[in-house]
């Protein structure tokens, strides 16, 4: 039986695998994805060990410590590793059903003197009424920054490109994010800044710059040892002796810089999405009984364990840290318990026996 694998089991990086693994990058590769950020977004770029550590350099450059910032009410804890990173206050945000974001009314309950700012997720690919949400951003004095983690080169539906309207917009190269390098990140200041922002100089650590290079070829061992059952065992026991690092636990750092192969094979992506014009948005399903479903597509060969959201802010593991006003956004709470994403890396018909399984059990259906 052919295994289809989410998350919890390594992205599938079939194609590139050994263009990843073998990839030889120089200086010249990060000024060369500097710059052509810098042009792409019209604004200064700088490059970062990952994604939250390019949101806590926007957050930096704009706000002051104690300000309040709007955080979409699903979102993972990067995000607000971030804002807690930049001496921000979180404000969370409940979201609707249709696209995982919040909206103009979610927003309109929350809006206090202390809040300083918004940052604009477009989850899981899916864009928020970009138009509606600047309108009211400018009413209140709300500085916008984009965070592009999911959402490189989608439109919002003013035609507009995600990482152009805000203040700044941050990205994420990590793994199964929008252009996935493994590791690193950037930030793009499109404003002049209120603080002044150090950009990173120290070179990456030689064990993250190793994990990040042979991420992709252990995590394909493992796929072909889950045949015989040894798959998850051999994923743990790399984890356990740091030479796999959970997406989660990927350090925030603001002193160093992104590893230079990584810079090159994130320009090429960078390149190949802007030539073809398909910016990847994540499938989504809400579904009744999910511990069920996701049972049944395991005896067809899915395991789509690794979803990204078991609760709000996920990981579960750092749940707790967050303090999450469930009700205060009991929408995004609901949604934690029942969502199913669909990996963006196999073609519709590798995925047509799971989605008629995932149709019996979608909300509204009997």
């Amino acid at each position: 039986m052919k295994k289809h694998y989410f998350l919890g089991s390594a992205a599938n990086y079939k194609g590139r695998l050994w263009a990843h693994t073998f990839a030889v990058g120089l200086e010249k590769d990060r000024g060369a994805l500097q710059r052509f950020l810098s042009q792409k977004y019209s604004g200064e770029a700088i490059l970062t060990k990952n994604g939250r550590s390019a949101l806590a350099l926007a957050l930096k450059a704009y706000f002051e410590p104690g300000d309040a910032v709007i955080v979409n009410g699903f979102t993972c804890y990067a995000v607000y590793e971030a804002v807690k990173a930049a001496g921000l206050v979180p404000i969370w945000a409940d979201i609707n059903k249709e696209n995982l974001n919040f909206d103009i009314e979610s927003l309109k309950h929350i809006v206090e003197d202390k809040i300083k700012g918004i940052i604009i997720q477009n989850s899981l690919g899916n864009s928020v009424d970009i138009t509606a949400i600047e309108k009211f951003a400018k009413r209140h004095n709300l500085t916008i920054i984009e965070d592009l983690a999911h959402c490189v080169g989608v439109k919002y539906t003013d035609g507009r490109e995600t990482g152009t309207v805000g203040t700044a917009a941050a990205l994420s190269f990590g793994k199964d994010k929008s252009i996935d390098t493994i590791s690193g990140g950037a930030v793009i200041l499109r404003h002049p800044c209120k603080s002044a922002i150090k950009a990173p100089s120290k070179l990456p650590k030689v064990s993250d710059t190793l994990r990040a290079r042979f991420y992709p070829l252990l995590g394909t061992i493992s796929r072909g040892l889950s045949y015989v059952h040894l798959g998850g065992i051999w994923m743990r026991c790399l984890v356990k002796i740091h030479w796999v690092e959970k997406s989660a636990d990927n350090k925030l750092d603001l002193e160093r810089k992104i590893a230079k192969f990584e810079a090159k094979l994130a320009l090429k992506q960078l390149k190949e999405l802007k030539k073809s014009g398909e910016a990847p948005i994540r499938e989504f399903c809400l579904v009744r009984d999910r511990a069920e479903v996701l049972k049944k597509l395991q005896t067809k060969g899915y395991y789509f364990g690794g979803f990204w959201y078991e609760r709000p802010v996920s990981p579960e593991r750092y749940y707790k840290k967050v303090h999450f006003p469930e009700d205060k956004c009991p929408v995004a709470t609901e949604v934690a318990k029942k969502i199913i994403n669909l990996p963006t890396y196999y073609n519709k018909k590798d995925l047509e026996p799971a989605c008629k399984i995932i149709a019996e059990y979608m909300e509204g259906e009997k």
